[in-house]
């Protein structure tokens, strides 16, 4: 709900994402919006989701009905996209129903960043999302 209020990503301030991005790129955790994309730009990232609509109750993955995958096709052919990783299982899924036969490209399934996934530590997830972000990068941490 917080996400959508916003109109931009992870907007719950319970959601480890950008505390988790910023901790690998070693940057201070954004709060508004513009810091938000300039951490993503400035690690040379790109976020986007994998369905365009559907029906959910509240912020809940689990009651997702009638998704509508987004098109990457435009993102994919006008980028230099190096490995789709998705947040969570759900997502991953989505990914792996909607757009991967269309892309033909596989994904990284990653733990959720979500409050609810409370079996993944803050630390453990740097860890695991760092691995795979910087994957092939060097030592940018």
């Amino acid at each position: 709900m917080k996400s959508r209020e916003q109109q931009f990503f992870y907007g719950h301030p319970q959601n480890r994402f950008w505390g988790v991005i910023a901790k690998i790129f070693d940057q201070p955790k954004p709060e508004t919006i513009g810091e938000k994309k300039a951490l993503i730009l400035d690690n040379e990232l790109a976020l986007w989701d994998s369905i365009a609509s559907c029906e959910i109750t509240g912020s809940s993955d689990s009651s997702i009905k009638n998704a509508k995958a987004n098109d990457l096709s435009i993102i994919l052919e006008n980028s230099k996209v190096e490995k789709i990783c998705c947040n969570g299982k759900k997502s991953f899924a989505l990914y792996t129903k909607y757009i991967e036969p269309k892309t033909g490209i596989k994904a990284v399934c990653l733990p959720s960043t979500s409050p609810a996934n409370a079996a993944w530590t803050f630390d453990k997830l740097v860890d695991t999302w760092g691995r795979e972000l910087l994957d092939g990068r060097g030592a940018k941490k």
